[in-house]
Order: structure tokens, then C-alpha cells, then sequence
């Protein structure tokens, strides 16, 4: 299975949204990643439903839709109805996430977990059946730009294990730091899926970074 490629969109000039979106429609991209953001689980305010449902009315591609909020669970419904293809939420915000990832399936949509840089890959055992794809962080959630953390390979390795243990094949997707310089070397650990921001919007020509994402 080719690998998918997630530019995300909150690394775009939001004064170009619609050519943005435009972009990501004609090129090799396989999804749009759209990060909400509440200011009390990250330190940082993006968007919310206004920009989703504009983003839906354009989009020719699934929205992976990653959800940095407290208490995701109350807002499921209404992201399936704002377009979201697959929504994902946190460990880390959600006290019952067996309940929350349930919920998002029975929505009509992919669940995804997220887990941030300091979160065990053994905390996922016991929900991995349930789950589409895991966002493993590799930066810490709230900022683009970041410096990219080593020690995501292994936990990379260790969730594939873990994967294959139980017969399952999750998206395992990296989220933050992804470059033309690791994106191999994050598939071959067992990625299969790359969030891209800076490397795609800040390139001269984005269509073709995210041919280069694609060809690896």
C-alpha cells in the first residue's frame, strides 16, 4: 500500500485559503489535515467549523480532521456533519476513550487516536482494535515549524509491533517535522501516513514537495 500524504492546511496562508485548497485538489495528496486547536489543550487558537464546512464545499479529498481539544467527544456529531472523514482525538483529553472512539465510528467516520511525544505506545494496547489510524506527534501538538524528535522512530517500530501482534494494519500516521530529509527513513520504521506543513507550504513550488513526499 502506497503510503498517504497529509499536507495540513494550518501551515497555508490563510489569506489564500481557496487556492490552498485548490492546490491540494490537483496534486498527488492524498488527504487534507485540518488541526482544531482550543488554547487550553495546546497553547494555540486555529479553526473551527466556519472554515471546515467552506473547506468541504471545495474539497475532492478526505478530511482528516485532528482535534486538540479538552472534551472532543462533545463536538463528534457535529464534525460529521462539517465533512470530517476521519476524526482523531487525544489520549490525553479523552477520560473514556474507548467510549469517544466508539462514538466517532458510530458518527460514520474513522477514528483516530493521537498520542503527544511523552505517551507510551504500551497505553494504546487495549484500544488499538478499535482504532483506524494513530497520529503519533513528533513534535509537541500546538505549533508548526518544530524540530522534529528523534525517539519517533522507535515508537514507530514499537506501534507496528504492536500491530502486527494483534493482526492489525491502523494508518500510522506522523504528525509534526515531517522533511524531504526523514520521510523515507519514517517509512521504512513503518509509517504509513505523513502530515506535511512547512515542507509543503513553504516550498517554492508545494505540488511538487508533495511529489516528492509521494515518491519515496
Amino acid at each position: 500500500m502506497s503510503h498517504i500524504v497529509a499536507p495540513s492546511i494550518l501551515s497555508a496562508d490563510f489569506g489564500k485559503l481557496n487556492e490552498a485548497f485548490e492546490m491540494i485538489n490537483q496534486s498527488r495528496a492524498d488527504w487534507f489535515h485540518v488541526d482544531v486547536m482550543d488554547g487550553v489543550f495546546v497553547p494555540n487558537i486555529s479553526f473551527g467549523f466556519p472554515v471546515m464546512k467552506s473547506l468541504k464545499k471545495v474539497a475532492k479529498k478526505p478530511l482528516d480532521v485532528h482535534l486538540m481539544i479538552v472534551q472532543p467527544e462533545r463536538y463528534i456529531e457535529d464534525f460529521a456533519k462539517a465533512g470530517a472523514n476521519i476524526l482523531t482525538v487525544h489520549y490525553e483529553a479523552c477520560t473514556h476513550l474507548h467510549r469517544t472512539l466508539a462514538a466517532i465510528k458510530e458518527a460514520g467516520m474513522k477514528a483516530g487516536v493521537a498520542i503527544n511525544p511523552h505517551t507510551p505506545i504500551s497505553f494504546l494496547k487495549d484500544i488499538l482494535y478499535i482504532t483506524d489510524l494513530v497520529c503519533m506527534m513528533s513534535v509537541n501538538p500546538g505549533f508548526g515549524g518544530q524540530k522534529f524528535i528523534e525517539n519517533t522512530y522507535s515508537k514507530i517500530k514499537e506501534l507496528k509491533a504492536m500491530a502486527d501482534s494483534q493482526n492489525l494494519q491502523p494508518y500510522i500516521e506522523i504528525d509534526g517535522g515531517v522533511t524531504l530529509s526523514n520521510a523515507k527513513s519514517l517509512i521504512e520504521a513503518g509509517a504509513n501516513a505523513l502530515v506535511a506543513g512547512n515542507t509543503v507550504f513553504s516550498a517554492a513550488n508545494p505540488m511538487e514537495a508533495i511529489e516528492a513526499l509521494k515518491n519515496f
